[in-house]
């Protein structure tokens, strides 16, 4: 009975350890999805940054003032 009762628990705990694992895993690849996620952020956020620059400078040239 109670090599019985210590194979549950042990067999139980195995299985924990497998969802836990699995879980793991899951996170891991969440993690890398979202620092691709920031990377492509950051690349679109430097670009507007680019083009809010260049329309700065061409309504400079153009002698453009901003409506009130």
């Amino acid at each position: 009975m109670n090599d019985n009762v210590e194979n549950l628990i042990l067999e139980r705990l195995r299985r924990i350890e497998d969802k836990l694992d699995t879980e793991i895993e899951r996170g891991m690849e969440t993690r890398e999805r979202l620092g691709h996620l920031e990377e492509g952020i950051a690349s679109v956020s430097r670009r507007v940054d680019r083009i809010d620059s260049r329309l700065d400078r061409i309504g400079r040239r153009l002698d453009l003032q901003e409506a009130k």
